[in-house]
């Protein structure tokens, strides 16, 4: 999904509405007299759409945080925006589609181009995008209270946008199956934009934006989705990767409180890929390298106060900058640049997301995650040089850098150097594309998510009613399996004869709707399996529907991560 979504990007998009200049008053042609429109606490919202769902996109949630405010925390709409009509695309955050090497050249041309900006504009990327979209069924009023799911989308932290999540598909299976729901999709900086960290950054109160963003946009739902026709006390957020990350770092933010005047930000949780990732601090020399990298590139390593140096930089050269460090689709994969890290300075994140697990501070509401089979095969396909047991542990090495080799050496040893062990899984001897790939595809793919969430599960599934799965249905799929983010498919296109995409679209629905996936029954519904611990039964999605499997495979690698989990902080 990664791949194809920041091809996506490139599409150019163009779209305007009749509005007076003087005035700002919208067209008084007939369609948009009959367009939906909404009150909210800031203005107006004309809409789009004609027939089952109705769209609200690009709402602003925050001050656009650009000049003064770039690199700092959102700050609520402190005006009224009068009457907006909602475009068809709103824009979307800069994106850090690929890395920046200008000594590199010409192998790196097409990563230079992909910042010009003729690419910004046709792919409608701007620093003032955090704006949010609201999807609902066709005649809903505010007195509907339809029940809520917040929509987080995924990209490494680096990249992605609402414009690749729309949330037809369910909304219309929700109306279907007459137990409609509300869908809101949220845009939040990413990247150097949204997730630059440094000892610069944590003395100025200014860590982990994109997260902040997040949690601005689940307060103004509250404050306003009562007027599209959505019910506050029913809301769960979702989110995929990295949005999955997101959602679940929402659940030990301050300290698992997610109190919201009288009531709470959200009710339930659902996680496709990823959950827990140990994190050094912001002010950690791993994280200070990126900073500098950052600062220098943009001409500002030198000057005294380097942070108020970047907020003053024009736009272009800080978005090459945040693009020279290596991005997830090259060697470095997951060892992301960016990413949320504690900042022991600030309640709002203070401690690496395995500690709040272990003392039990988090949020408790029910939750559902799962994972793909082969999460980490897209994540192997560039470090062809990996040949031999030595040098697969050395490059995890740079990975994890409290991490002693003896734990690194340790954990590959629990994965047997034989393809046919490795991912995608399933394949014997097939795919092995150079000496370690399927061997590092399974570490990957397990230490960032499928075991990760297993040892997770291990805490909190006494804790709050929790379901897991995992998808299997591309099994046997050349080289990639059931690759990571194969599931977006799933979820948010109209794919009628797939049985995977139709039981996980009903499991779904109702969980937004009562905080449990099999409160709405069909005859051809495989009941899920609440998970124990003690007895952890999975949902597998396969390709011709849904069964159960044991979560006990690579046992023995499972029960190696959880033991050394904070030596594995990235």
């Amino acid at each position: 999904m990664f791949i194809f979504s920041s091809l996506l990007f490139f599409l150019p998009i163009a779209y305007a509405v009749p509005v007076d200049p003087i005035t700002g008053a919208t067209s008084t042609n007939n369609e948009s007299d009959i367009l939906p429109r909404v009150k909210i606490q800031n203005g107006t919202i004309i809409g789009q759409g004609l027939g089952a769902v109705e769209d609200f996109k690009g709402i602003p949630y925050a001050q656009a945080p650009v000049g003064p405010l770039r690199l700092r925390a959102p700050l609520p709409l402190n005006k009224g925006f009068g009457t907006m009509i909602a475009p068809l695309i709103p824009n979307s955050c800069p994106q850090f589609i690929t890395s920046i090497d200008k000594s590199n050249l010409p192998n790196n041309v097409i990563q230079l181009l992909s910042n010009t900006p003729f690419v910004q504009v046709a792919t409608q990327q701007s620093e003032d995008c955090l704006n949010l979209n609201v999807q609902r069924p066709a005649g809903t009023t505010s007195k509907s209270n339809l029940p809520v799911v917040v929509y987080f989308f995924g990209g490494a932290f680096e990249l992605g946008s609402t414009q690749l999540y729309d949330g037809s598909s369910i909304i219309t299976k929700s109306m279907i199956l007459d137990h409609p729901i509300l869908y809101v999709a949220v845009n939040y900086r990413v990247a150097g934009f949204g997730f630059l960290a440094g000892k610069e950054i944590m003395a100025d109160g200014s860590s982990n934006l994109g997260l902040r963003d997040q949690r601005l946009a689940l307060k103004w739902v509250q404050d306003n989705i009562a007027a599209f026709g959505g019910d506050p006390t029913k809301v769960t957020i979702w989110g995929e990767s990295a949005g999955a990350i997101s959602a679940f770092d929402h659940t030990i933010i301050n300290g698992g409180d997610n109190s919201y005047g009288q009531g709470s930000l959200f009710h339930g949780v659902i996680m496709n890929s990823g959950s827990i990732i140990p994190a050094v601090p912001v002010n950690h020399p791993k994280a200070q390298t990126v900073y500098d990298q950052v600062a220098a590139a943009a001409g500002c390593g030198w000057k005294a106060d380097s942070l108020a140096c970047l907020r003053k930089v024009p736009y272009q050269n800080f978005l090459n900058a945040q693009s020279s460090v290596p991005g997830f689709l090259g060697y470095r994969s997951v060892d992301l640049a960016y990413l949320p890290r504690p900042d022991p300075s600030d309640n709002f994140f203070p401690l690496s997301p395995e500690i709040p697990v272990s003392n039990g501070a988090f949020t408790k509401v029910p939750i559902i995650i799962g994972d793909q089979e082969d999460e980490g095969t897209i994540f192997s396909l560039f470090q062809k040089n990996i040949t031999t047991t030595n040098e697969l542990v050395t490059y995890l090495t740079s990975f994890f850098p409290e991490a002693d080799r003896s734990v690194l050496a340790g954990l590959v040893a629990t994965y047997p150097n034989n393809p046919a062990a490795g991912s995608p899984f399933g394949t014997g001897l097939l795919y092995n594309i150079y000496p370690q790939y399927k061997r590092l595809a399974a570490i990957l793919g397990d230490a960032v998510f499928t075991l990760t969430r297993r040892g997770y599960l291990s805490t909190v599934s006494s804790q709050v009613p929790s379901w897991s799965f995992l998808s299997t249905y591309l099994s046997g799929t050349p080289v990639l399996g059931t690759f990571h983010a194969s599931d977006v498919l799933e979820n948010f296109f109209d794919l009628p004869s797939i049985p995977a995409a139709v039981a996980v679209q009903n499991y779904y629905i109702s969980f937004i709707n009562y905080g449990n996936p099999n409160s709405i029954t069909k005859a051809n519904d495989v009941p899920w399996q609440r998970y124990d611990a003690a007895n952890p039964v999975l949902l597998n999605v396969g390709a011709l529907g849904v069964s159960t499997l044991q979560d006990t495979f690579r046992k023995e690698s499972g029960e190696y991560l959880v033991r050394v989990q904070h030596d594995l902080r990235i």
